[in-house]
């Protein structure tokens, strides 16, 4: 696991880039700790921070072939890097190390831009061609590994974070104002859009190349939902044998191990599966003054299985203390508290390990999350005709707030296009009219349908529920469970694998019917079946809860002075209506209403502005 940066230009590069190169890789010195590696020449800069993971001492980089035409720096693992290495030998490639990303200049050789899809693995790379002078940039399929790109005249930059980014004297920060009214939608900023204006995500799955012809952007891979009419004995088993294999490639590493353990079914399967293998470190976080605590339950389950647990309980001014920080280390804005409870887990982890094995990813390939279940229940409002549908809908609007059946009967007479936007919809479009300055907003937005319509779109011979999947997928897992679980683990130099996104895994999944995902009065029923071998039934049926932070409670014990400076700060005036924020805070201290995501969403923006912007 490391931090790449670079920049090329085909006309050529001013004399000061190596000094520059190296200001960009010391602002992610906390992604590669151990060492560093550059290189230059008349049209192109790459940069390297390294974090040692496989063959410590000459697993440098950047990475050159046998002929030193190409040039590689690489952020990542790639699992099936020793069968690679084999083929590649036999083809009569010469290799100078045993690390992992040494195969990918090879195969580059071999196959040019192709060889991404032979990579299983977690990656974001930059690959420069001396003799042609091309530079090829790709990402993982899902998004698990960052790479954030930008122009600057006749210059393409990029870099695993934008903070890098931000350390080349030809970019300055300033505030992409057509993202915000997304992020208070989504409470992240879906991509290819950042937060800053003219810098842009690369796409999970897709790969950038620049040269003579210009730059291009193209997909590699998809995902495809085609459910198979085979029996739930099959998919049980093949689940537990996919992910058995996926485990064990992820154990692949030089340094120790462990594994994140919350109450749930994900990470206890995975730590179930890695403790046949070894003994296990496992790691836990819980929130003090919550109604809901993990600690208990993964302690159960440690001690079933036999880990060596630790975990760690954090207070709310704990929590608020480390925010700037967080923050900081987040590049963007990202709403999710969640975000906050993983870096403190990480940092407990990172006294002992330099990799984790976590949990990520499960819900979204194997149909996981409570929301699926609604296209079942609204089932019988469906079938009813159209324009009695319309009057329903209409209908629903007159209820008065807080009689039982008015959000049934509104979600039920809304088509899915229109009523789910993945899950976390934190303002709704009136909302946001309310809150948003209007000086800054006259000619309105888009609509968050703008982001999910494509997906929808391409979805719509499937189901409800693998609708809603195939749009979490997209947009949900890269654009916050991903991008959180990458940034709080770096921040404290420990690598996070995720087992659940193994592609051949994911692949088999996309082909389980919809009757096998949930089932019996369960989510992710073929995986808890599959987890049925090595867990009691009281965690794999256990309902999921996902890093449960009460930042509600906490806003009304503890926050409400730290976000009434926050909303009456000059960033709160011109962006949003600080009267508006004002009163949310006070209807929600006298639990007269409770707008805590909503609150939380804006003050995680005012505080990234106050510290990228300010």
């Amino acid at each position: 696991m490391c931090g790449i940066c670079g920049f090329a230009a085909l006309k050529g590069l001013p004399g000061e880039s190596h000094a520059v190169l190296e200001e960009m890789t010391r602002a992610m010195v906390h992604r590669g700790p151990d060492d560093s590696g550059f290189f230059t020449d008349e049209r192109a800069a790459l940069g390297f921070r390294r974090l040692s993971i496989i063959d410590l001492s000459a697993g440098r980089q950047p990475i050159t072939d046998e002929n030193g035409r190409f040039y590689l720096i690489f952020n990542g693992e790639i699992y099936n890097f020793r069968q690679l290495r084999r083929d590649l030998q036999a083809n009569g490639h010469r290799f100078r190390s045993q690390t992992d990303g040494e195969v990918i200049v090879h195969l580059y050789e071999d196959c040019g831009a192709e060889c991404v899809t032979r990579l299983r693995g977690m990656f974001a790379f930059a690959l420069w061609d001396t003799a042609e002078k091309r530079l090829f940039l790709a990402r993982d399929r899902f998004g698990i590994k960052p790479l954030y790109y930008t122009r600057a005249g006749e210059m393409l930059l990029f870099a695993s974070e934008v903070k890098a980014l931000l350390k080349h004297p030809a970019l300055r920060a300033r505030l992409n104002r057509a993202a915000l009214p997304h992020y208070l939608t989504f409470q992240y900023v879906p991509d290819p859009e950042t937060i800053f204006e003219g810098i842009f995500r690369l796409r999970p799955a897709h790969h950038l190349t620049l040269d003579s012809r210009g730059m291009r952007i193209k997909r590699y891979w998809q995902i495809r939902f085609h459910p198979e009419p085979k029996p739930l004995s099959y998919f049980v088993g093949m689940t537990d044998q996919l992910l058995r294999e996926s485990v064990r490639l992820h154990m692949i590493s030089d340094v120790p191990r462990g594994a994140f353990l919350s109450s749930g079914i994900d990470s206890s399967n995975i730590v179930a599966l890695l403790n046949r293998l070894e003994t296990v470190n496992t790691y836990s976080v819980g929130c003090a003054g919550g109604r809901y605590d993990e600690l208990p339950e993964a302690r159960e389950t440690a001690a079933f299985l036999g880990t060596r647990h630790r975990e760690v309980r954090v207070g709310a001014q704990e929590f608020w203390a480390n925010l700037p920080r967080i923050v900081w280390c987040q590049d963007e804005p990202v709403a999710d508290p969640a975000a906050i409870a993983l870096y403190f887990v990480a940092r407990l982890a990172a006294e002992d390990v330099k990799v984790v094995l976590s949990g990520e990813g499960a819900d979204e390939v194997f149909g996981g999350y409570e929301i699926y279940r609604e296209p079942a229940a609204v089932a019988p409002m469906q079938v009813l005709p159209g324009p009695l549908k319309s009057w329903l809908h209409s209908a629903s609007g007159r209820v008065p707030a807080g009689i039982r059946g008015k959000n049934y009967l509104r979600r039920a007479t809304t088509p899915l296009e229109r009523r789910y936007f993945g899950n976390a919809l934190i303002f709704t479009e009136p909302e946001k009219r309310e809150l948003l300055n209007p000086e800054l907003y006259s000619g309105g937005w888009e609509p968050p349908c703008s982001v999910t319509a494509p997906y929808f779109a391409k979805s719509k011979a499937h189901d409800g529920a693998t609708r809603m999947q195939h749009l979490d997928f997209h947009t949900w897992l890269p654009g916050d469970i991903l991008a959180k679980a990458d940034r709080m683990t770096m921040a404290h130099s420990l690598e996070l694998r995720v087992p659940y996104l193994d592609h051949p895994l994911v692949e088999f999944a996309a082909t389980i019917p919809p009757r096998h995902k949930i089932a019996r009065g369960m989510t992710k029923y073929v995986l808890r079946q599959a987890a049925a071998n090595y867990l009691p039934e009281a965690v794999y049926r256990r309902p999921k809860l996902g890093f449960p932070v009460p930042i509600a409670g906490w806003i009304r014990e503890h926050y409400r002075p730290y976000l009434e400076e926050l909303f009456q700060s000059n960033a709160a005036r011109a962006y949003f209506n600080p009267a508006l924020l004002q009163q949310m805070l006070d209807r929600h201290c006298r639990e007269k209403a409770d707008y805590g995501r909503k609150l939380w969403t804006v003050a995680i923006f005012l505080l990234w502005h106050e510290i990228y912007l300010e």
